[in-house]
């Protein structure tokens, strides 16, 4: 019998570590959504992820729920979400969007700082190409996680 336990305890993935990633913005109304989302559709449920803000808005931007929706990515069931200590710490890596300093460090996360620009008051003619350099770097940073 013991055989057998040890082949179902050989197969019991529950306890695999499932990466979880937190994407920070101001108002977690643009960068840090369509982050987020993107990582959700790549990942296809292999990584937890999470979005904040230090600031949150009242909605997401509409005009990057369009860009999106071009890319058949669904935000009308997202809203902007206020950063927490907590949110950080269940992370294993965090990317943040120009949140500057609000963003709190803890030893043994991983701190990404990515440079893009705010799409707030931008076209959708100006929201595309943020969109799809975000869709990069989430490939990027899929291919570089343990899933």
């Amino acid at each position: 019998m013991s055989p057998q336990t040890d082949h179902r305890a050989a197969g019991n993935h529950s306890t695999a570590h499932v990466p979880q990633v937190l994407f920070v913005c101001v108002h977690n109304a643009g960068r840090s959504q369509m982050a987020a989302a993107l990582l959700e559709h790549h990942a296809a449920g292999q990584v937890e992820v999470r979005s904040a803000g230090s600031t949150p808005a009242d909605e997401i931007n509409p005009t990057v729920r369009t860009a999106m929706a071009e890319i058949g990515i669904d935000l009308d069931r997202g809203h902007p979400k206020l950063l927490t200590t907590d949110a950080v710490q269940a992370s294993d890596v965090v990317v943040t969007m120009g949140c500057g300093d609000t963003c709190p460090l803890f030893p043994g996360k991983r701190y990404l700082d990515w440079d893009l620009p705010d799409p707030a008051n931008k076209t959708l003619d100006e929201i595309r190409p943020i969109r799809d350099e975000i869709d990069q770097r989430v490939r990027q940073l899929l291919a570089k996680l343990d899933v």
